[in-house]
């Protein structure tokens, strides 16, 4: 069976950057599973995987523009201090922040005195998506995972 849209998909993967850095892999874990179709996955990935089937093993390079974007300096500003109330601020920490782009998760990159440095792009804007993929398993969805827009899997707990 071919990977089309409203086919729910496993694969395993390993995700390096371009220095060769493993960011990210589902080796060791269950594969991810993901409804073909959906942007589920980064929009590059799943176009690479179109029409792939089980057992198909391939490396993809996804350039910024198909994976989180380019980095977008104007996604980090300024925030006062009092926004975050009593809380303890330090670089590198993460909150869930409503943005002029909608609701995202920004990093604090840096603390001055009169400002609070926020950072709206992904950690991986701007990035190069370096997957190595094998198909493990290719089904066609079922009802209620087409309703829900997501594949059901061990532990779903709908």
């Amino acid at each position: 069976m071919k990977i089309a849209d409203k086919k729910v998909v496993s694969i395993h993967y390993t995700l390096k950057n371009d220095n060769g850095d493993v960011l990210d892999s589902s080796a060791g874990h269950e594969p991810l599973a993901y409804l073909h179709g959906m942007g589920s996955i980064i929009a590059g990935l799943e176009a690479a995987l179109k029409n792939k089937e089980k057992g198909d093993k391939f490396s993809i390079k996804v350039e910024p523009a198909e994976g989180y974007g380019e980095y977008d300096e104007s996604l980090v500003n300024p925030v006062p201090p009092e926004q975050f109330g009593d809380h303890e601020v330090e670089v590198g920490m993460q909150f869930h922040a409503d943005t002029a782009v909608g609701p995202r998760i920004v990093t604090v990159v840096g603390i001055h005195e009169e400002a609070i440095i926020i950072d709206a792009n992904h950690e991986l804007a701007g990035e190069n998506l370096n997957f190595d993929v094998e198909v493990m398993d290719v089904r066609d969805a079922t009802e209620e995972e087409l309703d829900h827009g997501h594949a059901h899997t061990a532990g779903c707990n709908h």
